[in-house]
């Protein structure tokens, strides 16, 4: 039985590995280091739609693309409900957003993604991006896709963009913990070393 959900879970991955190199890089559209990213209302797995203005005393955002069908953001999962507990409270939230369609992934539609967040204990906000209308103003390309956003008198400003860390299968083997890393960077008061990484995961499934 082990040897069969191993043997699962490696298919799945291979074939989010054939989407991931099809699509490497933003979308032409997409924001770049040092944009102003626009504000959104989405609605939150409680039913309350939800914007970065509603958080006042926050210094930046820690935006997170994912889903629950992904075998790569099911291996963050855990990593990301830690990043929250580690740096929301230093004024760095994480606001998880479900970007994929519904109807071709129902898995990830609202019903389940309260399903999943309870089983998880998760403590961030998680949207559902029901019209597909923010992800692309990101550039986001895969679940997960990271954007850490820095607030500035400006508006929220594009500090990073990619990966979670350098190794997907096990945090125990992760030795670049690029959003750590650049989270500890703002809060520091320095510039972002690290500004872009290449976020692995599974293609954002689209209807268009």
């Amino acid at each position: 039985m082990k040897t069969l959900l191993k043997l699962s879970l490696i298919a799945g991955l291979l074939l989010c590995v054939t989407a991931f190199t099809n699509n490497l890089t933003l979308p032409s559209n997409g924001y770049s280091i040092g944009d102003k990213a626009a504000d959104f209302s989405l609605e939150n797995i409680d039913g309350n739609m939800l914007s970065l203005a509603d958080f006042n005393s926050a210094k930046g955002f820690i935006v997170i693309f994912t889903c629950n069908t992904c075998p790569y953001a099911q291996l963050y999962q855990d990593r990301i409900e830690a990043l929250n507990k580690k740096y929301a409270s230093k004024g760095y939230p994480v606001i998880a957003i479900q970007p994929n369609d519904t109807d071709l992934k129902p898995g990830d539609n609202l019903q389940a993604m309260k399903q999943v967040a309870r089983e998880k204990g998760f403590t961030f906000p998680y949207l559902l991006d029901k019209d597909q209308s923010v992800y692309p103003k990101f550039g986001a390309t895969k679940t997960p896709h990271v954007f850490i956003l820095e607030k500035t008198n400006q508006g929220n400003i594009v500090r990073y963009t990619g990966g979670i860390d350098d190794n997907y299968k096990s945090a125990d083997l992760v030795k670049n913990k690029y959003v750590e890393n650049a989270v500890d960077e703002l809060l520091n008061g320095k510039s972002v070393s690290q500004t872009e990484t290449k976020a692995i995961g599974c293609s954002i499934k689209s209807k268009s």
